[in-house]
């Protein structure tokens, strides 16, 4: 499983993760726990304390997990602020006279989510591409979907639609390039 997931996909798994998912806990864990062991260490500047605090971190993540919105701050950021906070705890605790370094100065931490730039690119092709999508005919646009999205082969859909195999591939060739043609406008 790839820990890069989407301020979105994040959210959901930290949603799932409040209702007591534990597949979606380890969801969480494999995509954050670098980048939080990155805030700790900055702070405590000691591995094996950092480890330790990490592990309390998600300690804290499963129990309030559900108390988890979206609407106020990027699952990231609230991840980071537990981070952060629990570390200086354990500072303070420790009688460390290290002072706390903000949560910002983790950004030498590599955050593999996508700039937003990219990802508003990518959200405008979307919407171009489903725009064009819904210029097709219904059985075009069907069989263009269940071939590509779903990878249903050609002749599973020439049986599903009754039509010869021939037929099947000239209606997806031509919706392809109908497609095409309106992408390039």
């Amino acid at each position: 499983m790839s820990a890069t997931l989407t301020r979105d996909e994040l959210a959901d798994a930290l949603g799932r993760t409040g209702e007591g998912d534990r597949a979606a806990f380890r969801v969480v864990y494999e995509a954050t726990s670098a980048k939080l062991l990155g805030v700790c260490l900055r702070i405590l500047a000691d591995r094996q304390l950092a480890e330790d605090v990490l592990q309390d971190i998600y300690l804290t993540v499963w129990r309030k997990a559900d108390r988890f919105d979206p609407a106020r701050a990027s699952p990231i950021t609230w991840l980071a602020t537990i981070a952060r906070n629990r570390a200086i705890d354990r500072l303070r605790a420790t009688g460390g006279d290290r002072r706390a370094v903000p949560v910002d100065a983790a950004a030498h931490v590599p955050d593999a989510a996508p700039l937003a730039s990219v990802q508003v690119e990518r959200d405008e092709d979307a919407a171009r591409l489903n725009a064009c999508m819904d210029d097709l005919d219904d059985r075009t646009r069907r069989v263009i979907r269940t071939a590509f999205f779903e990878g249903t082969t050609y002749e599973v859909l020439a049986e599903r639609e009754a039509a010869p195999l021939g037929t099947m591939k000239s209606w997806i060739r031509r919706g392809l390039m109908r497609l095409r043609d309106c992408l390039d406008q």
